[in-house]
């Protein structure tokens, strides 16, 4: 076979990007595949729209079966976005024994293990490492650098613009809204942030990391997910003052063939790795029995990253079909789903209260403590804006979520505690 030809789903960022990469390194691609790839159709909403593109204008369609059922056709690249539509449309693909290249962490995440196992039964790939951390290798790391490790932890920074926001308020000083809407006239924030600022993005990347890491079919309702909308400029300098920096933090683990995965707000110390990550920028710290820590580190979004990713993956479904091995990507999982209950999930705390300034009322606090076996690293007691009240900030020792849940819960019916400030987990120290 001495030329691939490829259907492009969307031409929007990374559509474009996906365009730009091939035709410029088009001599390099066919040197290393020993075959040449062309772009054959472009599925786009509007055919009419200006683009700041030279485009063919006979490959640009608006009818999904001029690339689904076009037998002309051997890879279907997914940019475009979308879960249900997407979703019936690339089984449409493999179905018609089309290979499929995405970058759609969201249709993985929800539909990705079904997905994987259609293309298995139809000898197709799909390949999917753009949809997490843009131009960062993470998912053929796992899935082939680190193969032969047994893969404890993943810890990381997969979001891009609750990073700059973070790095801003952290670096800056700046409040939360104005960061955000400086984060959305750059264009790393959506109109609607939500996805991204309430965790939903991070969590649906680490789903798919976790899956791949422990060889574990995880569903996205199993990840705990808390955002940053709520962290606030006085946590971060609190957090500082203890040695801290607080980061959107995607963290999975697996102990005993049980896994927990989270997306929350999280303190780690100043030196930590993924506390230098700034702005945009991922990283993805991963710990594997074997090899230790290593961490990968670069740009996690943005339309060259991304497609360079994206003809990576397309690379190799050229191989695959080169090689006649198409369809053996995937493999079923090792391990049934199981999760950790409360007492399993261990971890250290952040805990900040806002209390009256009385005789005995610490005394009473760490009470509750002392009854659920919690002891503490670091203490801080604070004198608050309000006459009468102070603010105390504690960072925990390593405690069980089940430990966690019965002290806040006990320190609510407190008549000394006022208000439960904030809590965030704290994470990097062994």
């Amino acid at each position: 076979m001495d030329k691939i030809r490829v259907g492009l789903c969307g031409l929007g960022t990374v559509g474009t990007g996906v365009v730009k990469v091939l035709e410029s390194h088009q001599e390099q691609i066919k040197h290393k595949l020993g075959c040449e790839i062309e772009i054959n159709k472009i599925l786009v909403n509007d055919l009419d729209k200006p683009r700041d593109i030279v485009i063919d204008r006979s490959w640009l369609t608006n009818d999904p079966g001029e690339l689904v059922e076009n037998e002309a056709i051997d890879v279907i690249i997914e940019v475009m976005g979308g879960i249900e539509d997407t979703n019936q449309l690339m089984e449409r693909a493999i179905q018609n024994k089309k290979h499929i290249v995405t970058a759609n962490k969201d249709l993985m995440a929800v539909h990705g293990q079904k997905l994987l196992r259609l293309a298995k039964a139809n000898h197709c790939d799909i390949l999917y490492d753009a949809s997490i951390a843009g131009g960062i290798p993470i998912v053929r790391t796992l899935a082939d650098g680190l193969a032969s490790d047994h893969i404890e932890k993943i810890m990381g920074i997969v979001n891009g613009t609750t990073n700059y926001i973070m790095t801003k308020m952290t670096d800056e000083g700046l409040p939360f809204d104005q960061v955000l809407k400086e984060a959305q006239d750059l264009g790393f924030a959506e109109a609607d942030p939500t996805s991204d600022v309430d965790g939903l993005d991070a969590a649906r990347k680490m789903t798919l990391l976790a899956n791949l890491a422990f060889k574990m079919e995880l569903n996205l309702d199993d990840v705990d997910v808390t955002g940053i909308r709520n962290v606030t400029q006085d946590d971060i300098n609190f957090a500082e003052s203890l040695g801290y920096t607080i980061k959107l933090i995607g963290i999975a683990s697996m102990d005993n063939s049980k896994a927990e995965v989270s997306v929350e707000p999280t303190l780690l110390p100043k030196d930590h790795p993924l506390a230098l990550v700034k702005n945009e920028f991922n990283a993805v710290y991963v710990h594997g029995e074997a090899v230790g820590e290593t961490m990968f580190y670069g740009p996690g979004a943005g339309s060259l990253p991304t497609a360079t990713a994206v003809v990576s993956d397309l690379m190799e479904v050229v191989r695959n079909i080169r090689l006649g091995i198409s369809g053996n990507t995937y493999i079923d999982p090792q391990f049934e789903r199981q999760l950790k209950d409360y007492n399993e999930k261990f971890s250290r705390h952040f805990i900040r209260l806002e209390v009256n300034d009385q005789a005995g009322a610490f005394q009473e606090i760490t009470n509750v403590f002392s009854d659920q076996a919690v002891s503490f690293a670091k203490i801080l007691q604070l004198p608050a804006e309000k006459e009468g009240t102070a603010e105390i900030v504690m960072v925990t020792h390593k405690i069980s979520q089940e430990q966690l849940l019965k002290s806040l819960a006990e320190l609510e019916k407190l008549t000394v505690v006022i208000r439960m400030i904030s809590h965030y987990r704290v994470d990097g120290e062994e």
